[in-house]
């Protein structure tokens, strides 16, 4: 009797658990949901300021609200996991996905849109922090950089996809403003229940509501590193956060793309080629990657200012493709290089730092632009942010420079 009744407790949670290696792969593919998720709305702006007649400073304002509910996300829960475990973290912020998509589902107006991409940037930015750690626990041990290339390749393929695949379903699918949102909160269920199955990767332990505070810092020996990437963390995150916020409204307004897919392309172009460009990159010396960035986020932004002003979208689209290495170039290079100047004890801060460097860079730009095309208009302004990002390159190769010859020197 007592064989029997000790049986199940022994047996149970390894049937009820996935393996390591499936849990890891399940890891992955929610944080390649979440970042899908983020990226869609991008092509349905335009729709929605058709149907509701709004400008393109209230559709960058919209844009900007996600990113301040990712950052305040990131600032305060971004340790939550290592005291709650990160099921319990991951399965609160699914819940709360689940919320905004049915925002997005039901929306009528502005102040709804804008309620629901708030509640995504919570959840979103509660779950970057969890997946990644969670997939630096799940490791493989065979293959020890696995999850920093996972880390890195996500997000700018999430967002490549998302914006595709929505941009894809408005243009062909029903129900253009509903379709989207209906799949994503079925993906989303789908990622709840996964959830169950993942084995817990990070104990129980006193302290969560002190990490909840803010704490931002950059440990003094390596500031003048850290200052001497801010311009390239700036000049590649503002050109991506231009693209998704306005991307499909220029080729609609300036090019003529009416196009709901040339729309998701568009910002496909970009985050799809930073995608490859991490992966094919991620061997070569950290040095040569920040310089290669630097350099076609230069050239990219000149190209796509050539092709805006002379009205030719062959020519703007190469510009968006080289900038779209230079971005991917620069999200592996410059966090790459803050994690290997921190001690371990200093990288989840000096991390958090230039995630809400990169994500103020992202969104403030793209609403001063929003402002801009009210007044000035679509063309004008696309062409002063690119040479601004320009000439943010330009600054991030000489910062380079600067840094590794004081480093040669030392």
């Amino acid at each position: 009797m007592t064989a029997v009744a000790e049986a199940p407790p022994a047996t149970t949670p390894r049937s009820r658990h996935f393996s390591r290696p499936l849990a890891f792969a399940a890891i992955a593919a929610i944080f390649l949901t979440f970042t899908s998720a983020s990226a869609a709305p991008s092509p349905l702006y335009v729709v929605y300021q058709h149907l509701w007649n709004f400008s393109a400073t209230t559709l960058t304002v919209v844009f900007a609200i996600y990113v301040v509910g990712l950052v305040g996300a990131l600032l305060t829960l971004g340790a939550l996991s290592d005291h709650l475990g990160r099921r319990p973290v991951l399965a609160a912020a699914i819940a709360l996905e689940v919320v905004s998509l049915i925002l997005f589902l039901t929306a009528g107006d502005v102040g709804v849109l804008a309620a629901a991409r708030f509640l995504q940037g919570i959840a979103t930015g509660a779950a970057m922090t969890t997946l990644g750690a969670a997939l630096v626990d799940l490791n493989p041990p065979h293959a020890p950089g696995r999850a920093g290339l996972v880390n890195g390749i996500v997000p700018s393929a999430g967002l490549a996809l998302g914006a595709l695949g929505a941009g894809a379903l408005v243009q062909y699918a029903p129900a253009p403003t509903h379709f989207i949102w209906a799949l994503l909160l079925g993906a989303m269920v789908i990622a709840g229940l996964v959830v169950l199955r993942i084995p817990e990767t990070s104990a129980r332990r006193p302290g969560a509501a002190a990490s909840m505070t803010p704490k931002l810092g950059i440990p003094a020996r390596l500031r003048a590193d850290v200052f001497a990437l801010v311009p390239i963390i700036v000049a590649s995150w503002a050109i991506g956060g231009l693209y998704l916020s306005l991307g499909p409204s220029v080729a609609a307004g300036v090019f003529g793309l009416g196009s709901h897919l040339i729309g998701g392309l568009v910002v496909t172009l970009l985050c799809g080629t930073g995608a490859v460009t991490s992966y094919f990159m991620r061997r070569l010396p950290t040095p040569r990657v920040l310089a290669i960035a630097a350099s076609l986020l230069t050239l990219g932004a000149v190209v796509a200012v050539i092709g805006v002003e002379a009205d030719q979208v062959v020519v703007a689209a190469i510009g968006t493709v080289i900038s779209g290495v230079g971005f991917g170039a620069s999200a592996l290079a410059s966090f790459g290089t803050l994690a290997v100047l921190a001690d371990p004890h200093e990288r989840g801060k000096l991390l958090s730092v230039a995630l809400v460097i990169a994500y103020i860079a992202f969104s403030v730009p793209a609403v001063i632009a929003g402002f801009a095309a009210t007044s000035a208009g679509l063309q004008t302004t696309a062409v002063a942010y690119g040479v601004v990002v320009a000439v943010l390159g330009a600054l991030a190769l000489v910062a380079q420079r600067l840094r590794t010859r004081r480093a040669v020197t030392a």
